[in-house]
C-alpha cells in the first residue's frame, strides 16, 4: 500500500468506499464498522471522519452507490413496446439484481435512519431515478393521468414488487405457500394495472417525500 501522504482526500475518500463496500459485500451490513474500514485501507478512524461527517454520511453514500447500479440495471429494459411487459421486465430486473447482490440491495433498508433525519436532496434524486422507468410506462398506459397520480401509482406498485423480493430472497415466500417468484410478479403487475387503467381518479395529495 502506498504511503498515506501519497494520498489526496478525495482519494482516501474513495478507498473508504470501496473498503466499506466490500465488507458489506462479504460480510453483510451488521460488520460495517468504522475502525475495520480503517484497518483494511491502513489509515485511521480519524481519517475516515475526515472525507466523511460521521457514519450515517458514509453509510448514506454506500447506499447512493448501490441506487446507482441498481438504476443502471433499470435502464437496460428496454422502453418500446407493449407498457405492461416493460414494467414486468423492470421488476424481474430488480429481483436479478438483489438476487445477485443481495447484502448491497437489503443494507439499504436494513440501515434505520433517525426519525427527524431529512435524506439529502442529492440522495432523494437518486431514488426518484429508480422510479422514473416505472413512472413512463404507468404514464404510457394512462396518459390523462396527472404527474401526481403516475407518482403516487408508481410507488404503490413498486412496494409490491419489493415486497415480493423480499420474501422470495429470504425464504418466506414458501412460507405462505408460492413457490414461484416469476408467476408471482406477474400475478401482481397484470392485476394493478388492471386496477389502475379501471379505477377513478383522485387528487388527493401525497407528502412530497413519498
Amino acid at each position: 500500500m502506498a504511503r498515506r501522504s501519497e494520498h489526496s482526500l478525495e482519494e482516501i475518500r474513495e478507498m473508504v468506499l470501496s473498503a466499506a463496500e466490500t465488507i458489506v459485500v462479504e460480510e453483510g451490513f451488521a460488520a460495517l464498522k468504522v475502525r475495520k474500514i480503517a484497518m483494511d485501507i491502513g489509515y485511521t478512524v480519524g481519517s475516515v471522519y475526515m472525507v466523511f461527517d460521521n457514519m450515517a454520511d458514509l453509510i448514506t453514500h454506500i447506499k447512493a452507490r448501490t441506487l446507482n447500479d441498481i438504476a443502471e440495471q433499470l435502464q437496460k429494459v428496454s422502453d418500446d413496446g407493449d407498457p405492461q411487459r416493460c414494467i414486468l421486465e423492470l421488476a424481474q430486473a430488480y429481483l436479478t439484481f438483489a438476487s445477485q447482490h443481495f447484502n448491497r440491495w437489503s443494507m439499504i433498508f436494513e440501515h434505520r435512519v433517525a426519525e427527524d433525519a431529512v435524506s439529502p436532496p442529492w440522495y432523494q434524486q437518486k431514488i426518484d431515478v429508480l422510479f422514473k422507468p416505472l413512472e413512463t410506462h404507468i404514464k404510457r398506459l394512462k396518459p390523462e393521468s396527472s404527474e401526481r397520480q403516475v407518482r403516487r401509482a408508481a410507488r404503490a406498485m413498486w412496494g409490491g414488487i419489493h415486497g415480493v423480493c423480499i420474501l422470495s430472497l429470504t425464504g418466506k415466500l414458501d412460507a405462505v405457500g408460492i413457490h414461484d417468484v416469476e408467476n408471482t410478479l406477474r400475478l401482481l403487475v397484470e392485476n394493478f394495472l388492471r386496477g389502475w387503467t379501471d379505477a377513478p381518479e383522485s387528487d388527493e395529495p401525497i407528502p412530497e417525500n413519498q
